[in-house]
């Protein structure tokens, strides 16, 4: 998800009674906390009563988001809420401050580095739609200060009229979307629309893989230190966001009776190389 920089706060995460690895808030299912050679430092398993504004923040508006999209992004519960143990982000066809659709946008307010991210989710079908799960720097010192310079993780996009092509890429000065020389790996998941995957990150210090249900799908080399190639050397944070339309997500129109239509996140699970 190609971005519109906007600017972001660097927060930190001292709410009383939130711990993000108080196991009172794990659920039960078929993925293991304790992952050989990680350790858990981070989750949300959404199984509260709205969001956890401790952990997460959106951003909100119409102005295109640098990808000529459609939607106004919102923080109204329409558009964003807690349901059955999920997050969803829920994208409608209305009239909103002069755009047809709404969305939502979520940003998480603590970022990390060389570290191991497991989102599991349910995607959207329908096309027109471009949900994503990725990552910004919490710090932009690198280049023209803004994007692509430094760097962009995105660990799942997929776009409605391609249904079931997942793809992971990364974006730098040196490779990136504007000059068609992103690096990007991709894999077919039939039923990506209609069950939950893990989509994952592991990111050290020179190299990022890229799994979906722990098959790697693509994994990008650190070759040398020029920033231009390798900005990843700081921070990142989480973003989860539901497009509609844009320049690749809308490359094939926008079918408007898809609406409503759902990107569902089971958990979000940041872990750390153990020791």
């Amino acid at each position: 998800m190609k971005i519109f920089k906007s600017i972001l706060i660097v927060w930190v995460l001292v709410a009383v009674g939130c711990n993000p690895t108080d196991p009172n808030d794990k659920k039960e299912d078929n993925i293991n906390y304790n992952l050989p050679g990680w350790d858990l430092v981070f989750h949300d398993e959404f199984d509260g009563e709205s969001l956890n504004l401790n952990y997460w923040f959106h951003e909100t508006g119409g102005h295109g988001w640098g990808n000529n999209e459609e939607q106004d992004y919102t923080d109204r519960s329409d558009n964003s809420y807690l349901e059955d143990g999920k997050l969803i982000i829920e994208a409608k066809l209305e009239n909103y401050q002069g755009s047809e659709f709404t969305s939502a946008r979520i940003n998480s307010k603590i970022g990390w580095k060389y570290n191991r991210i497991d989102v599991k989710a349910k995607l959207p079908r329908g096309v027109g739609t471009w949900p994503a799960i990725w990552m910004l720097p919490d710090v932009w010192n690198y280049g023209n200060g803004s994007w692509p310079d430094n760097g962009e993780i995105d660990i799942m996009e997929h776009v409605g009229y391609d249904p079931g092509n997942i793809h992971a890429s990364i974006h730098t000065h040196a490779y990136n979307h504007k000059n068609g020389t992103q690096k990007t790996g991709s894999k077919f998941v039939a039923d990506a629309m209609g069950a939950f995957h893990v989509y994952s990150v592991r990111w050290y210090t020179d190299r990022l893989d890229f799994y979906i249900d722990e098959e790697m799908i693509f994994q990008y080399d650190k070759v040398d230190d020029d920033w231009q190639k390798w900005p990843f050397d700081k921070e990142f944070h989480l973003l989860l966001n539901l497009a509609i339309g844009g320049g690749w997500g809308g490359a094939k129109g926008i079918d408007k009776t898809i609406f409503p239509v759902k990107f569902e996140i089971d958990y979000v699970r940041v872990f750390e190389p153990a020791g």
